[in-house]
């Protein structure tokens, strides 16, 4: 009965957290910028504006249009709910593994270009083509960071990574820095984040997510808005409990349940701050460089995967 609890208080949390997570980020950047900038808490005011108005949407929106955002939101907040956050006594462990992670990402990223594609306009048309082209090499990048975890854990499930770096499995090792940058680089393309995309601007020339959820409005608009902030934080909590699982919770006592909570706050803190950094001192590039960019990632997968082979037949 304990993992059912905790699991369901991973999913209330990380639906909490998601748009503060937001908050925050936008909040460091501005300050960064020299300007005061909105509260942390306004993202969660802005959801629950888009949640009052009525939706509007094209004459010829099918049904799929308006399927899309709630399916997109609720395959992120599963997967999200499947990353150990503060403990690993949870209902779905057995399900947390790596691949199926990726296999939901490419789901809900399916579901969200369809979304795009339907009502027919040449925006959606745009943004659905650059995120396949995206998803063309953060997924090979994606798995060659798995494949790399699995030689240093022997499994992909998290359960299994998180008690192996736990347990003193892993020590300094080139193939694992080199995972953690090929892991944050594809973190950075998947959320559409600079210098991928600019979430904050609406750029017909650059927009790559925000070209294909232009048509969307109202409620639909803030399931989207919503999964967009699912999956920042789902990132983040995956880089924790990859490499930095030490807070989080082996045994239901209070005080390691406390520690974890703790941990995994700050963890996401951690994350908030070093995003707004990272986007105010960096340029956003071109569209038809961010290929570059990913294939800089799949390559950096490629070597921790060819290092970790290396250490084990020497």
């Amino acid at each position: 009965m304990s993992g059912v609890l905790f699991q369901l208080v991973q999913f209330a949390l990380v639906l909490a957290l998601a748009p503060l997570l937001t908050g925050i980020v936008r909040k460091v950047k501005a300050r960064l910028n020299g300007r005061i900038g909105a509260s942390p808490l306004q993202p969660y005011r802005d959801l629950a504006r888009l949640l009052r108005k009525q939706p509007v949407a094209a004459e010829g929106a099918s049904p799929l249009f308006f399927a899309s955002p709630l399916a997109a939101f609720v395959i992120l907040w599963l997967a999200a709910g499947l990353v150990p956050s503060f403990t690993t006594d949870l209902a779905l462990a057995g399900s947390a593994d790596l691949i199926a992670l990726v296999a939901l990402l490419a789901a809900a990223r399916f579901a969200t270009a369809l979304g795009g594609l339907d009502v027919g306009t040449a925006f959606g048309g745009i943004g659905a083509s650059r995120d396949m082209m995206l998803a063309a090499l953060a997924e090979p990048a994606m798995l060659m960071v798995i494949v790399t975890l699995a030689l240093v854990a022997g499994s992909t499930s998290l359960l299994r990574i998180v008690g192996f770096v736990v347990g003193g499995g892993v020590g300094v090792e080139i193939s694992m820095s080199l995972a953690l940058i090929a892991l944050l680089m594809v973190a950075i393309a998947e959320n559409g984040r600079i210098p991928i995309d600019n979430p904050a601007t609406h750029l017909e020339l650059t927009m790559v997510h925000e070209a294909m959820v232009l048509e969307y409005s109202g409620r639909q608009l803030a399931l989207i808005e919503g999964a967009q902030m699912l999956k920042l934080l789902l990132y983040l909590s995956l880089v924790g409990a990859v490499f930095a699982p030490w807070t989080i919770a082996f045994e239901d006592t209070p005080d390691a349940l406390m520690v974890g909570l703790i941990g995994y706050a700050g963890k996401l803190a951690l994350g908030a701050v070093g995003l707004g950094l990272f986007e105010v001192t960096i340029a956003k590039m071109r569209v038809f460089r961010a290929t570059e960019f990913l294939g800089g990632a799949l390559l950096l997968g490629l070597l921790a995967a060819i290092f970790r082979l290396i250490a084990e037949t020497v």
